[in-house]
């Protein structure tokens, strides 16, 4: 599982016991996941259908850099299922682990359009070698 995104816990994403809100947390997870089902299923129209259990492991605390972990576990006609970890940059403790986050790809009426991809891909394979496109 690669981790591409790191959020840093401040004041206003704590609940009353000092420690990262849950809801907050939440909303980190849902717009990872839709960013990567955007650039996987190449349709800025992606919303969320499921997500499995949620369980919070342990905590984050004000001042923590939480990174998120995203990977693609399945491919649908128009759907794609995702496995989200979300740990402590710093001791690698899990927060929280989804199995099973499910997005569906829409299309300009808010209907569920199929995709056409059946497994990931990365922009570096979408784009010829003499492209002006570089990931850093």
């Amino acid at each position: 599982m690669n981790f591409h995104t790191r959020k840093w816990v401040k004041p206003e994403d704590l609940n009353p016991n000092r420690s990262l809100f849950g809801g907050r947390l939440l909303q980190w997870i849902d717009e990872e996941a839709a960013l990567y089902a955007i650039i996987q299923l190449e349709n800025p129209r992606c919303v969320t259908k499921f997500m499995s259990e949620i369980n919070f492991v342990n905590s984050a605390k004000e001042g923590d850099i939480v990174e998120i972990g995203i990977v693609a576990t399945h491919f649908g006609n128009t759907s794609i299922t995702l496995s989200c970890l979300v740990r402590n940059k710093m001791t690698r403790q899990t927060i929280i682990h989804i199995d099973k986050i499910v997005m569906v790809s829409l299309d300009e009426n808010g209907k569920p359009t199929a995709h056409g991809k059946t497994k990931i891909e990365y922009p570096k394979d979408r784009f010829p070698e003499d492209a002006n496109y570089k990931e850093k």
